[in-house]
């Protein structure tokens, strides 16, 4: 049985070409995840070590925010770290050197004036040289170290983004002004974040404390010890010299040994998310593999029946299939093995060229990579195969010997449409529940509800086939006569085959479909919720959320043509939650109640402005329904253990986004801050938002590369900007399981062919010319295509309005609104991929000799 299981996958190699093409992508789809996230977490992992290869013991301080809070901060914060602790550590037996680091956040402009870089991880720390004036740490490529107040050095990848050359001015800013200084260095560096994107720049240690800490302060402190010095007694003989509760020692291998384990959760969330898509690939491969093995199944009918007539058993011919679906499985997982791992070099480059910055590295294939990814190829295409084989051994010799293909059983169907109805209906009921439900945290509900409900549908594809093909049918009898009307009854035949190859095609749409309504919904509802009260014309934030000076803020208001500046600054509070209520936090935001309702159209339910100016603080309806507030009432509102105050509602007003859930003036909320910078601020402009405007703003603030000047149309375009990327990824990602669907509409269409040999035979015999036959095929090929596609986009659609509801909480103005242009684009492709899919099928029907096809068994 061997012999005859290899002897028939070698005998119908071009029949079972595309199921193997099936396998083989989804399985490069695995193996490439695999694989580059293997290489990707070695390379980061190895690069971590390198940059910690000479740490020992690394000293960090322990911030205390208390000490740094307060109106007047100015960005700097204390630490308990300074010379005197780091000469009594380099006094401890053992230890060689100690590296004294300072560290903040900084922003550098480029020379179109743009930031480079990649937000937090942008930063800046302190040159150290030694007795040859080189910092080991950060070797020279061009230039010297910075030696005073007015000079810098850079990563050799920033300074290239930022386009400077040594000599050129360099200008950044860290939470304030812009600082320019003179680019004396060029530097090399193993900083995985710095080879991720994030930008370095590098200051004398006096400049790095005057702006981050204060003098003689630290950040960290880098132990360096002899070889053979235990690091973990080396920790604990540097953690007696500590202040409790101010600074924490932690061993080189324990650092090491964190970095990985955070390296590998980073990873994880994206190898994961790779591996459902093509876990999805894999899924829809499933049906080309089972059409594919009931297919050849019943046209080798006769060749199986002659085996059990000489003996073979049930179970020796179900183990003969299985064997060629493990056949066909192992040799197309290895070939998909092998692609997978060029799909994981290119998604590797095509990462890197998008800003992703990847360490180098060479490709990381190991054996559980090699093991999963051959193992799941075989044991799809194995599972795939077992009914078909089970069909196989239930047929009787002497009935499969003058049997051509019987239809399947009615009371099969029964069986399977009863099942399908109640799998069905258990996904439709939870995605109705689900679509009461308002938060993001029950997803995990909708994602079960979907997958009941999708693969309800699938079951009951052959039931369903038959209304829409029939209807698919009546266009193409209507509009090409007899060879619409034949193809309509070639799809009807066989509704099981029809329903699995629609059904790749419909998996793939379901979730494409959905995607697009809820993304596009989403874009919808963000662009009511920020032109939602907004009359402001501009809003401007710091790109790191420091916030821009008061200062600075009050000089936009003297601007020509500018009307009103609305400041926003706030600060969290906790308070009573009252009864049946698990929380009392809240956040206040601080404005000028003068010049708010100028930037922004408030509703007052309950009170009123100028209520609020006689003191007290206003409370959105959502803000008052959660706390439990009423007008009028006092609260107790607590900005931490010894900062409290007693205010009263004085005010409710409808939701309004810019505000958050409560505000008041800002002579009540600047005492609480924790920093005295505005959030934001909301100008209204007396002619619009203009490009010349826009640019005096920036100009008043500096051009500072922190801050950031939106009109509505650049606050929408941003929110775009990362949906149309999520949205454009999961498209190339399920672009995978599209091409298998197409490719099982190719192989059902090329193995249909076979199967009606002689029956094309005839139709050419009574007259039908070979473009008849053509066009019967590829009609075929376009019904059973619009069947998927017609059954994938309504489930999309209903799936994206049952689970809207749940972005509710991020999207207020939420609402389903479907993109016709886009649903309508998605038919197009269906109908072109019918076509295509019937070119090769259509052609070798044509050409069957009329005589020879007759005469066919």
């Amino acid at each position: 049985m061997f012999k005859t299981a290899l002897r028939n996958l070698l005998a119908h190699k071009a029949r079972l070409m595309m199921t193997a093409l099936a396998v083989l992508l989804g399985v490069a789809f695995v193996a490439g995840t695999l694989i580059f996230s293997d290489t990707v977490g070695e390379a980061v992992k190895n690069a971590s070590a390198k940059n910690l290869k000479d740490v020992a013991v690394s000293v960090q301080a322990v911030r205390d925010p208390d000490a740094d809070a307060g109106p007047e901060a100015d960005g700097r914060h204390r630490t308990a770290l300074d010379d005197k602790i780091a000469d009594r550590v380099r006094a401890l037996p053992g230890v060689t050197s100690v590296r004294a680091s300072v560290t903040g956040n900084a922003v550098l402009a480029g020379r179109d004036g743009q930031p480079v870089g990649n937000g937090w991880q942008d930063h800046a720390v302190n040159y150290q040289p030694g007795k040859d004036g080189k910092d080991p740490r950060y070797p020279l490529v061009q230039g010297r170290g910075p030696a005073s107040d007015g000079e810098i050095a850079l990563a050799e990848a920033t300074a290239k983004a930022a386009g400077v050359r040594i000599g050129d001015t360099v200008r950044f800013a860290t939470d304030g002004p812009v600082l320019t200084k003179k680019l004396v260095g060029i530097v090399a560096t193993d900083d995985p974040a710095v080879t991720s994107g994030a930008s370095l720049a590098l200051l004398d240690t006096a400049t790095a404390q005057k702006l981050y800490l204060y003098p003689g302060q630290y950040d960290e402190l880098v132990v360096a010890a002899a070889p053979g010095t235990d690091q973990r007694e080396l920790t604990e003989k540097v953690s007696a010299l500590l202040p409790a509760n101010r600074a924490v020692a932690t061993s080189g291998h324990d650092l090491v040994a964190e970095q990985a384990r955070r390296i590998a959760d980073q990873n994880k969330a994206l190898s994961q998310t790779l591996l459902v898509f093509a876990g999805i690939a894999l899924f829809v491969g499933i049906f080309i593999i089972a059409n594919t093995f009931t297919m050849l199944i019943s046209q080798r009918s006769r060749e199986i029946a002659l085996l059990r007539a000489v003996g073979a058993s049930r179970r020796q011919v179900v183990r003969s299939v299985l064997v060629e679906a493990a056949l066909l499985g192992l040799v197309s997982s290895v070939v998909g093995f092998a692609l997978g791992a060029g799909i994981a070099v290119g998604l590797r480059a095509v990462m890197d060229a998008n800003g992703a910055g990847f360490p180098d590295g060479p490709v990381v294939i190991g054996p559980a990579a090699v093991l999963s990814a051959l193992g799941v190829g075989v044991l799809v295409t194995v599972l795939a195969a077992w009914l078909p084989s089970r069909k196989a051994a239930r047929i009787a010799p002497v009935e499969a010997l003058s049997s051509v293909e019987a239809p399947p059983a009615a009371r099969s169907l029964v069986v399977r449409n009863s099942i399908g109805a109640l799998i069905a209906g258990a996904g439709v009921a939870v995605m109705l529940w689900v679509s009461t439900l308002t938060s993001s945290d029950d997803l995990p509900i909708a994602m079960a509800g979907s997958a009941l409900t999708l693969t309800g549908v699938i079951i009951l594809a052959p039931l369903l086939s038959r209304p829409l093909v029939s209807l698919a049918g009546a266009v193409t009898t209507r509009f090409f006569g007899i060879t619409g009307k034949l193809a309509k009854e070639n799809a009807l035949r066989n509704p099981r085959r029809t329903a699995a190859t629609g059904s790749a095609l419909m998996i793939g749409l379901t979730l494409i479909t959905g995607l697009t309504v809820a993304a596009h919904s989403a874009q919808v509802a963000t662009d009511k919720m920020i032109g939602r009260g907004l009359t402001a014309d501009y809003q401007i934030k710091t790109g790191n959320y420091v916030g821009v000076d008061p200062k600075l803020s009050a000089k936009v208001a003297d601007l020509p043509g500018i009307e009103a500046v609305a400041p926003l600054r706030g600060t969290g509070f906790n308070t009573d939650p009252g009864p049946g209520r698990d929380s009392g936090f809240g956040y206040l935001r601080g404005t000028d109640l003068d010049q708010i309702d100028k930037v922004a159209h408030l509703t007052f339910t309950e009170g009123s402005l100028d209520a609020l100016k006689a003191g007290g603080i206003a409370v959105s309806q959502s803000g008052a329904k959660e706390h439990g507030w009423r007008l009028g009432d006092t609260v107790n509102i607590e900005f931490d253990e010894k900062r409290k105050i007693r205010t009263k509602v004085a005010a409710i007003y409808t939701d309004l986004d810019a505000l958050g859930s409560a505000f008041a003036s800002t002579t009540l909320v600047d005492p609480y801050l924790e920093r005295f910078r505005n959030e934001e601020l909301l100008v209204k402009t007396a002619h619009g938002a203009s490009p010349a405007i826009a640019k005096e703003i920036r100009h008043t603030l500096g051009d500072n590369p922190l801050v950031k000047v939106q009109d509505h149309d650049d606050l929408r375009q941003e929110t775009a900007g990362q949906i149309a990327t999520i949205v454009n990824m999961v498209y190339g990602l399920l672009g995978m399981a599209v091409i298998i669907a197409v490719v099982g509409v190719v192989n059902t269409l090329a193995m249909s062919v076979f199967e009606r040999t002689r029956e094309i035979g005839m139709l050419r015999a009574i007259g039908l010319a070979r473009s008849g036959i053509k066009r019967m095929v590829r009609l075929e090929s376009v019904v059973i295509s619009l069947f998927g596609a017609v059954l994938g986009m309504a489930l999309g659609v209903f799936l994206a309005w049952a689970g809207g509801k749940l972005v509710s909480s991020s999207f207020p103005t939420y609402a389903m609104v479907l993109p016709w242009g886009r649903l309508g684009l998605f038919l197009l492709i269906a109908l072109v991929v019918g076509v295509l899919a019937a070119l090769w099928p259509a052609r070798r029907a044509a050409r069957l000799n009329m005589l020879e096809a007759i005469g066919a068994q």
